[in-house]
């Protein structure tokens, strides 16, 4: 996930909050066939754009990490307002048209009544799914938000962050370190441009050039890849081999020395996370029971105030 952050502030952290009221099965009156129709709708958009389990599961990242998950960071300009997707960290973000399908289909079967959030989540969980990973019991019953500023996306935790940092930003979320690995292994999936490891590459720090725990053949690679002087629009890396696949190869990579960002093998720098990374990558059950764990966790965050008719827009 390329993304960037600073000190989640007290205002926005004070309107959110993790629910008690969500349930499993808070649509099973309403909207009984809400789960089948978010699945199919996956399904069908992963046949043709492999990017897509990559692409959702990091849109509800970036949802849940500002004012919760309350869909704000599906939201469309309004005048002008500059909105979450208009953020510097969000600019790469899509497939925002799987969640236009879903939402349309839903709002066919059962009109009015599904929130765009909880549809967001619920890709999220089939987007990992579809990608070989685990699945899990999505609790229900979010609120979409009416309130999405591009100035509050400096509140998501960046690739260049070191572990305290890291530590800071998911335990004012109500996260803790166990959650910080197990979702970090999101980085399983996807693609990741220059601009948000290249300062792994040149002018490390004072007296390395180029960080010292990344495998030098490793570092030799993306430099070519992303050479300091005139980069290449829009190259980078896949963030593991098999990019399209939700596996636990991304921990087996922090212990090589081969993961892209600082904030990946930051995961070492305390023996409770690194003890996990290992954990993680000897076993991929395990791997898959604390992501669906955390998921679940993190997608509890909610901060919205009512079901949105377009996702795109509030009602």
């Amino acid at each position: 996930m390329e993304i960037i952050a600073a000190i989640f502030s007290l205002l926005i952290f004070s309107a959110i909050c993790h629910s008690d009221a969500l349930s499993s099965n808070y649509y099973d009156k309403t909207c009984p066939s809400l789960e089948s129709i978010v699945s199919s709708t996956v399904k069908e958009a992963f046949k043709t754009d492999k990017t897509v389990p990559a692409a959702v599961l990091r849109l509800h990242f970036h949802d849940c990490f500002i004012r919760g998950c309350d869909a704000s960071v599906l939201l469309d300009k309004d005048g002008n307002n500059k909105v979450e997707k208009s953020g510097p960290p969000n600019l790469s973000l899509h497939a925002f048209f799987v969640i236009d399908a879903a939402k349309k289909a839903v709002e066919e079967a059962c009109p009015g009544v599904v929130s765009c959030a909880d549809i967001l989540a619920l890709a999220a969980r089939d987007a990992v799914g579809v990608a070989g990973g685990p699945t899990w019991n999505v609790p229900k019953g979010r609120k979409d938000g009416r309130t999405s500023l591009a100035s509050e996306t400096i509140q998501l935790p960046a690739p260049t962050f070191n572990f305290s940092q890291l530590q800071q930003s998911f335990a004012q979320r109500g996260l803790n370190l166990g959650d910080l690995v197990a979702l970090s292994g999101g980085h399983s999936l996807g693609f990741s441009h220059c601009s948000s490891f290249k300062n792994r590459l040149n002018n490390f720090d004072a007296t390395h050039n180029i960080d010292p725990s990344i495998n030098p053949s490793f570092a030799a690679s993306l430099k070519r890849v992303c050479p300091a002087h005139n980069q290449v629009k829009n190259a980078g890396s896949n963030m593991d081999p098999s990019p399209s696949m939700f596996d636990n190869t991304y921990y087996k990579l922090i212990l090589q020395g081969k993961s892209l960002f600082s904030s990946d093998q930051a995961l070492l720098a305390a023996p409770s996370t690194k003890k996990l990374v290992y954990q993680f990558a000897s076993s991929k059950q395990a791997f898959y029971e604390a992501f669906a764990k955390s998921m679940i966790k993190m997608s509890s965050i909610t901060g919205g105030q009512e079901v949105r008719k377009n996702c795109r827009r509030v009602n």
